[in-house]
């Protein structure tokens, strides 16, 4: 019995590790075009305003739904100087665009055609959301809407 209590232990120690380490760390940079063609760097935001990265696809029910929600809330991410880049991973233009219009979204819409954003953050999948600070921290790994953290980032 302590046997299977040491190895208890042991793992929740290290799933505790794993978690506190997984969020922790600088949000690695990058530049990606919006569907305008203008530029967007992370640290553009740095030290002004948190930011939610949404990493989606056109293809993913899951991401529709999430894309929904961030639709109702994007006027009070605004309000709270949190800065929302839905970032399309691996499609075209033409075919986001498309998207995009069909479904009235009113945020800023980035194109990661190559995946290689979605690389540097380690993505396992979509829809997955990384929040980051205003100090450039990476607060949240998840694949749902973080409307917790953004309270608390909100609050400081």
């Amino acid at each position: 019995m302590r046997k299977y209590l040491s190895l208890a232990g042991i793992f929740f120690l290290a799933l505790f590790y794993f978690l506190t380490t997984a969020y922790a760390g600088e949000a690695p940079d990058f530049q990606l075009l919006d569907l305008n063609d203008q530029k967007v760097s992370l640290s553009d935001y740095k030290h002004k305003q948190a930011v939610v990265l949404f990493f989606w696809t056109t293809w993913c029910p899951y991401c529709r739904e999430e894309l929904r929600i961030l639709n109702a809330e994007q006027q009070d991410l605004a309000k709270d100087a949190i800065t929302l880049l839905a970032i399309n991973v691996g499609e075209s233009k033409h075919k986001v665009e498309n998207f995009v219009k069909g479904r009235n979204l009113r945020f800023r819409v980035l194109l990661d055609e190559t995946g290689r954003v979605t690389e540097i953050y380690d993505l396992l999948g979509v829809p997955s959301y990384i929040v980051v600070n205003s100090s450039g921290q990476i607060v949240f790994r998840g694949s749902h809407f973080p409307k917790e953290m953004l309270k608390e980032l909100k609050g400081k």
